[in-house]
C-alpha cells in the first residue's frame, strides 16, 4: 500500500513575525475560523477521493500557529484522516507550537487529541534576540515550554534561528549548548533568511541593518555542525539534527525522500501520484497480491487557494498541475540532496547527473556511491550553487 504523508496548514498567528513570508494572518478571534476549519475537513475528503489504497504515514500540523486551534478541532481532523486512510499504531503526528503560557496550557489537550510530537518555535534563548525577531515569548517562557512539552509528549523538537545581526559565533554556540542541556533530542537551526516582501526585507533594503556576510554565515553553519555533533546530534538534513534515528522527523524525511504528501489548508502545497484508471490503477490492483507496486502513475503538484475567504467558499479549492518526468526527477534531486544520505540514483533515471557531478565530487562538494549521490557538509552549505550546476 502506497504511503501518504498529510500536511494541514492553519494560517492564524497571534502576531506576524517580521521575517516570515508564509501564508499567515493575524488571529483576532474571527468568527470565520470555524468555517475555515470545516473547509479544511471538506478539502481533505475531496482530495482523498480517487487516490486509491494509501497508508497514512504521518500527519503534520503547520502554519501559521496550529497550536491556536482548539484541541477538539485537532482531534476531529485526526479522526477524519484516520477514517479516510489506514494507518500504523506508531504513526507520527506532529503539531507546531510556541512556548507562550496560553499555548502551554493546551499541551495536554493536544496529546489527548492524538499529537505525539511537538515542534516548538523557540527561535532563541536570548531575550534581546527574541525581541528583535518579534517573538511574543521570553527566554524563561521558552524554557518553561520546553520542560512542559517534554513531560507531555514523546518527542519534542526545537526551532532556532542564527546569523542574526551582531551575533557572535561563541554566543550562538552557547545557545546551542543551553538548548541541548535541556535534554532535547531534535534541534532545527535555521539561518535567518531575508525575504524582500517582509518587514526585515524592507529594513535591509533601507540599510537599517545588515545580515552577516556570506563567509561569516558559513562559519555559523560549520560551528553549528561541530557543536551539535560533539553533543551526539547527527546532521541528517541541512537544517535538522537528531540524537539517533528515532528522534528524526519522520514526516519531513518522507517528503525529502519523495513520498506522496497531501497539502490541506489555504496555500498548502502537495504532491500526489494519481494512477490512470484504465491502466495504472488496474495494474496496481492486479499486482497487490504479488507484493509489487506499479509506479506508472502521474505525479501532480497541487496548491490550494491562498486567500482565506476564497479557500473557505470554494467547493474544490485545489489546483493541480501534472509534473513531467523530468520535472519530477529534478524535484527529487533538489529534495533528496538535503538529506545526509543523499538521493537514490534510481529516482533520477533520465537526468544526466553523473558527468555534471564529477567536478563537484573532485572539489569535495559531493560524494558518489553505486546507488546514491550526496552532498558533503562542505557542499550542503552551498547547496543552491550545487543544484544550479547540476540542473543548468
Amino acid at each position: 500500500m502506497t504511503p501518504l504523508a498529510l500536511y494541514i496548514h492553519w494560517p492564524y498567528c497571534s502576531r506576524i513575525c517580521p521575517y516570515c513570508d508564509f501564508n499567515v494572518t493575524r488571529d483576532r478571534g474571527q468568527a470565520s475560523q470555524r468555517a475555515l476549519f470545516e473547509a479544511i475537513l471538506r478539502d481533505m475528503q475531496i482530495q482523498a477521493e480517487g487516490l486509491g489504497p494509501r497508508q497514512l504515514a504521518s500527519v503534520f500540523f503547520g502554519g501559521g500557529t496550529p497550536s491556536l486551534l482548539p484541541p477538539a478541532w485537532v482531534s476531529e481532523l485526526i479522526v477524519q484522516a484516520k477514517h479516510l486512510f489506514p494507518y500504523t499504531d506508531d504513526i507520527e503526528i506532529t503539531l507546531e507550537a510556541n512556548p507562550t503560557d496560553a499555548e502551554i496550557s493546551r499541551y495536554e489537550g493536544f496529546r489527548a487529541a492524538g499529537i505525539n510530537r511537538l515542534s516548538l518555535g523557540v527561535q532563541s534563548l536570548d531575550d534581546a534576540a527574541l525581541k528583535f525577531l518579534g517573538r511574543n515569548h521570553s527566554a524563561a517562557e521558552a524554557i518553561r515550554g520546553i520542560e512542559t512539552a517534554q513531560k507531555v509528549f514523546g518527542r519534542v523538537s526545537l526551532d532556532l534561528i542564527y546569523a542574526l545581526p551582531d551575533q557572535t559565533l561563541d554566543a550562538w554556540e552557547s545557545e546551542l549548548l543551553a538548548a541541548a542541556a535541556l535534554g532535547i533530542e531534535h534541534i532545527s537551526p535555521y539561518q535567518l533568511t531575508i525575504e524582500q516582501t517582509t518587514p526585515f526585507g524592507r529594513a535591509v533594503k533601507r540599510k537599517l541593518w545588515s545580515p552577516p556576510e556570506e563567509e561569516l554565515a558559513e562559519s555559523f553553519y560549520f560551528r553549528t555542525l561541530d557543536t551539535l555533533e560533539s553533543l551526539g546530534f547527527e546532521a541528517y538534513e541541512v537544517s535538522n539534527h537528531a540524537r539517533g534515528l528515532a528522534a528524526r522527523s519522520a514526516h519531513n524525511v518522507l517528503i525529502w525522500e519523495g513520498i506522496d504528501y497531501m497539502g490541506i489548508g489555504p496555500g498548502a502545497h502537495g504532491r500526489l501520484t494519481r494512477f490512470n484508471v484504465a491502466s495504472g490503477q488496474t495494474r496496481q490492483n492486479e499486482n497487490a497480491a504479488h507484493g509489487r507496486l506499479t509506479r506508472d502513475g502521474v505525479r501532480h503538484a497541487t496548491i490550494a487557494n491562498r486567500d482565506l475567504k476564497d479557500y473557505t467558499a470554494a467547493k474544490n479549492p485545489i489546483e493541480s498541475e501534472v509534473l513531467s518526468p523530468l520535472e519530477a526527477e529534478e524535484e527529487a534531486l533538489m529534495l533528496g540532496l538535503r538529506l545526509a544520505e543523499g538521493v537514490a540514483l534510481n529516482r533520477l533515471p533520465t537526468l544526466p547527473i553523473i558527468d555534471k557531478a564529477a567536478p563537484l565530487i573532485a572539489q569535495g562538494f559531493m560524494d558518489l556511491t553505486p546507488d546514491r549521490l550526496r552532498a558533503t557538509p562542505k557542499g550542503r552549505v552551498v547547496l543552491d550553487r550545487l543544484l544550479f550546476e547540476l540542473l543548468s
